[in-house]
């Protein structure tokens, strides 16, 4: 419910606090004394337009704050999060509007600046506005199939429907997805099987390109290689090095046995070191030998070269022709593979995915009926419920029907099959229309006031708001009025514009909207039972009020 209205500097209001409170409150007051100005500014708080116009004059920016006390199940929440609107459950929520002489208008939610559009969207989720001019959501097509759901309780239904809707969707795009997959694949199928055969062939393994190429490198030096091997066992044949260390380790043990170098000293010990020496030279020379004789053995021919540089460049240009690394031509073998596997064999898969679709088709299909039986079988419920509400507010000649439209198949979807419109027909056989285009302006506020009694419990807003819905009648009529909008008033906070006295002295709480001098423009008075009896009985009589019209007016309060 709203908790408060603040009104700075609005046309003709200087300065307003409103403080509403549960239960119906009535706003009367002469023509001309503002009511509809104190409706203008809610407007403009929740999102209506901004002109500059509605500046007080004098003043540099007019401000219209709104505070509100929605509770924790309140779809505004939710709004408000996937906006990215620091609010939690539970707090008040204030939506202020500031239009500026200079500058753009600007709109808050809990002080934090938001678009208009936004301000608008929260606002229409707190607030229900039913009158002559009101775009209230029961005249806004895009909301009547969201009432009607609400009239039926398809809670349960809407999820299925959305549920299924999704799976359907997830099932096609996987489907539409193989199609492309497997196409794109066919239309390449003749390069596919060549390559693959190819890349079959030719066998690449990982890393093996790198591999090659060192050992294209080494030999490519084969030539010097055998050359320097040649040399180096001329030479050692040549110098018959074995021959000689092999006297000179003789020589040196004839000094290691002469008579006194068996013991210790500088010169014994010098003889043992130079056989050892000379010994060691006679392994090494030995181990040079046989390393020499390796390298001759090793087979390295021109041949070899060849065959490495020939498997080197096919591993190359297949890796040009596949713009990928020659190294990665392995994986690249196993990718085309496996798309050729999809050309040859994907039918099955492409077939599997059509039946998978199918059943989710079937099974949202199955939903959404479930859903549109609910709503037909709603809608006559609701029609009946209407039909009820009309003849006491003087509306009997007039009929109302909840039209189903079947949606086109491409936009059917989450939320159903078909799409819902109240219509209105005003005089039998005039046919029927859009409620906002066939109900004259006295018309529309009593026929919202019947389709929200009919809906009761349907709508988020737990502010209700009628302006002049008791136009143009009297007597029974608007007692029948005020009769509805205490109902109303039961569940929601009900504010009510109002020229009846029936209407005002059924309120909980009533407000003298009036001119004043004093307070620069309007001035709003909460009235006690005095003051009240008084307001109404010059609401009976006009501007000289009789005893007559007092007495009156003390039998509408006491019956109310």
């Amino acid at each position: 419910m709203m908790l408060s209205l603040s009104i700075r500097d609005f046309v003709l209001i200087s300065r307003l606090d409103l403080s509403p409170g549960e239960g119906f409150t009535a706003l009367t007051g002469e023509t001309g004394a503002g009511k509809s100005i104190i409706l203008d500014a809610l407007s403009l708080a929740l999102g209506g337009q901004a002109d500059r116009s509605v500046i007080r004059h004098g003043a540099a920016q007019a401000s219209v704050a709104a505070e509100f006390a929605p509770p924790s199940s309140h779809p505004v929440w939710t709004l408000l999060a996937a906006q990215g609107v620091a609010a939690e459950d539970g707090e008040t929520l204030t939506l202020k509007r500031l239009v500026r002489s200079e500058g753009p208008a600007r709109a808050f939610i809990n002080d934090q600046p938001v678009s208009a559009a936004l301000l608008a969207e929260a606002g229409e989720l707190l607030v229900e506005v039913h009158g002559q001019h009101a775009a209230s959501s029961l005249l806004r097509p895009a909301a009547h199939r969201r009432l009607l759901d609400q009239f039926a309780g398809n809670d349960a239904l809407l999820a299925a429907c959305a549920a299924t809707h999704a799976a359907r969707v997830a099932a096609r795009d996987a489907r539409v997805a193989l199609e492309a997959e497997a196409q794109s694949a066919a239309e390449a199928q003749a390069w596919l099987q060549e390559t693959v055969a190819e890349l079959a062939k030719l066998g690449p393994q990982p890393g093996e390109a790198t591999r090659l190429t060192a050992e294209r490198a080494q030999l490519m030096q084969s030539e010097r290689v055998l050359e320097a091997v040649a040399e180096a066992t001329t030479a050692l044949a040549a110098a018959d090095a074995e021959t000689a260390l092999s006297k000179a380790s003789r020589a040196a043990e004839r000094i290691c046995r002469l008579p006194g170098f068996e013991g210790a000293g500088a010169l014994p010990e010098a003889a043992k070191a130079a056989c050892e020496a000379i010994e060691r030279a006679m392994i090494e020379m030995r181990e040079a030998e046989s390393a020499i004789a390796r390298l001759e053995r090793m087979p390295i021919e021109a041949g070899d070269l060849d065959s490495v540089e020939a498997r080197l460049f096919a591993l190359r240009a297949m890796g040009r022709k596949l713009a990928c690394d020659p190294d990665a031509l392995n994986v690249q073998w196993e990718a085309l593979a496996g798309r050729l596997e999809l050309v040859e064999a994907g039918e099955l898969g492409i077939a599997a995915a059509r039946k998978a679709e199918r059943a989710a088709e079937a099974r949202w299909h199955s939903a959404a009926h479930a859903l549109s039986e609910a709503r037909r079988a709603a809608a006559s419920r609701l029609e009946a419920a209407i039909a009820a509400e009309l003849a006491p507010l003087k509306l009997g000649r007039a009929t109302i029907r909840v039209a189903l439209t079947p949606l086109p198949p491409e936009e059917a979807g989450a939320t159903g099959a078909e799409r819902a419109e109240f219509e209105a027909e005003t005089n039998k056989g005039a046919g029927f229309g859009p409620l906002r285009k066939v109900a004259s302006g006295g018309e529309l506020a009593r026929v919202s006031l019947a389709l929200k009694c009919a809906l009761a419990e349907a709508g988020s807003a737990g502010t209700l708001i009628f302006d002049e819905a008791d136009q143009g009648v009297g007597g029974a009529v608007a007692a029948a009025i005020g009769e509805r909008l205490v109902r109303l008033s039961a569940s929601r906070q009900v504010l009510a514009v109002t020229h009846s006295p029936q209407v005002a002295a059924a309120a909980d709480a009533h407000w003298l909207v009036e001119k004043s001098a004093k307070a620069g423009g309007t001035r709003l008075t909460t009235l006690d039972a005095g003051t009240r009896q008084e307001e109404i009985a010059r609401m009976l009589s006009g501007a000289e009020i009789t005893d007559e019209a007092r007495a009156a007016a003390g039998r509408l309060l006491e019956d109310a």
